[in-house]
């Protein structure tokens, strides 16, 4: 078993700094704070919580709450869950996951008990009745989302907003007018999900801003609904050019339809997606894409909470959208 003293030999530094680095006792230099987390990641050291919660106040647990939807890209929040794992465990927590869809009642039921410091909340909706409870919280929460009034919260998030502006403004330069936004579910946008209606709104103000039309569908990520979704943009946008697609379940589906109606990506369509950058990879044509930095969300996350135990100011922050060009877009036909 990996014990203190072996994360101190690897770190090059003494067995008291790793447990003040470890219990946020006294102030570390960013740089050696850095050196142990490495260490502390890479020989898998695992704090004995018992131990840890005889020393302090603390009891070393971070409450992760993540209710896993079927409408929503599982994988994605997953990966996210991975990342504040693990990030937490470089810093000496060990991660409470919390995967169902109880809202106020599942926070009521952490901040009653002892058994968590703080609170990591996923799947924010933009008037999130969490909300309130997380405002009057004594112990830190970190939002993994914006909601509609980020006021007195610190929020993690991409851009969303940003994001579709991006896309909308890759397809105008390349000519195209008319736009048709591939959505989530409808379940997705009844709940005005953060990140889906921060998109969309991004979508349609660049549009505004470029001159272009766009058509929003929300769309289920089966074969059949994308089918029923293709047909009726078509039907109602016959000039379509271009489809944006925040729904990874639908991306490929829509890619073997589109082949079906014998219009080739990207010589007669451009497609675009808001994906996670192996989705985008994996696709029969590889999509032109904006990354879902999901690794990134939840290990800025986690350093937000353990910034707020340790008393340091904590922000919200948007991390700014990164397109990666692939083959799935190109010139509208028409500038051929």
């Amino acid at each position: 078993m990996v014990t203190l003293a072996d994360v101190a030999r690897d770190a090059g530094v003494s067995a008291s700094t790793v447990s003040y680095v470890l219990s946020g006792k006294r102030t570390i230099s960013a740089a050696t704070r850095e050196r142990v987390e490495r260490s502390v990641e890479r020989l898998g050291y695992r704090p004995h919580a018992g131990a840890r919660a005889l020393a302090g106040s603390r009891s070393w647990i971070i409450a992760l709450m993540v209710p896993l939807r079927t409408d929503i890209h599982v994988p994605v929040m997953l990966e996210i869950a991975m990342a504040v794992t693990t990030a937490a465990r470089a810093h000496g927590y060990d991660v409470l996951l919390l995967t169902g869809d109880e809202g106020p009642e599942a926070v009521r039921r952490v901040q009653g008990s002892s058994v968590a410091d703080a609170m990591i909340v996923m799947d924010v909706e933009l008037d999130d009745e969490r909300l309130p409870l997380l405002r009057a919280a004594e112990s830190p929460a970190v939002l993994i989302g914006l909601p509609a009034d980020p006021a007195g919260l610190v929020c993690v998030d991409l851009d969303f907003e940003a994001a579709g502006a991006l896309c909308v403004t890759h397809l105008a330069g390349l000519g195209h007018r008319d736009i048709a936004f591939v959505g989530g579910a409808p379940g997705v946008y009844e709940r005005r999900t953060g990140f889906a209606e921060r998109t969309l709104a991004g979508v349609r103000a660049a549009a505004g801003d470029h001159g272009v039309r766009v058509l929003h569908r929300p769309c289920e990520g089966n074969y059949a609904s994308v089918a029923a979704t293709l047909d009726r943009i078509l039907e109602e946008r016959p000039g379509t050019t271009a489809y944006i697609v925040q729904n990874e379940a639908a991306a490929d589906p829509l890619l073997a339809l589109l082949r079906q109606r014998r219009l080739a990506v990207p010589e007669d369509v451009s497609v675009v997606a808001v994906c996670a950058d192996d989705v985008a990879e994996r696709a029969s044509v590889p999509l032109s894409s904006v990354a879902v930095p999901a690794r990134d969300m939840g290990r800025r996350a986690v350093e937000a909470v353990v910034a707020a135990l340790d008393g340091r100011p904590a922000a919200t922050v948007l991390l700014p959208p990164v397109l990666t060009v692939r083959a799935g877009s190109g010139p509208a036909p028409a500038a051929h």
